[in-house]
């Protein structure tokens, strides 16, 4: 499972309809409807916060957003409780460097021209958070599982 913490106008088509599939089974999880990832560590940030599933009808709202910017067909009433307010969900700078630099690699092999379109302009250190999250200082995110194996920063 990757909840991406960056904007989901950098995703590919892949990876956006990757992370609606996410997100409805960690709404799922979330409401107590399945069995499995219970512990998954991507959802603590979600379970951290005082409304959680407003805070994942808020992350999922941005992503069917940006997919009916596309015009792509998502489902909206698949999202339990669309809201476009709820408080944000802080993240660390170094988390964003994790995930833009683990995007940015995956674009380059199977989406050549989204790849080129990001790094034509990342003079910057991070790609812009999704919506829902905002930015503090920091090293990556302890719940970050994929960090750990990897050679990074």
């Amino acid at each position: 499972m990757r909840l991406w913490s960056i904007d989901p106008k950098y995703l590919d088509w892949k990876g956006l309809n990757a992370l609606w599939r996410e997100g409805l089974l960690a709404q799922a999880v979330l409401l107590g409807r399945t069995k499995g990832w219970k512990k998954h560590p991507q959802l603590i940030r979600f379970k951290n916060h005082n409304r959680p599933i407003r805070a994942l009808g808020f992350y999922l709202l941005k992503i069917y957003e940006e997919s009916f910017r596309r015009g792509y067909n998502y489902t909206k009433y698949k999202i339990v409780k669309p809201t476009n307010e709820v408080d944000p969900i802080e993240i660390t700078s170094g988390q964003l460097i994790y995930e833009s630099d683990l995007l940015i690699e995956r674009l380059k092999k199977r989406s050549p021209e989204k790849h080129y379109k990001i790094i034509k302009s990342a003079a910057i250190k991070y790609l812009d958070p999704h919506p829902l999250f905002v930015v503090i200082e920091g090293e990556v995110e302890f719940w970050e599982k994929g960090y750990k194996n990897k050679n990074f920063i």
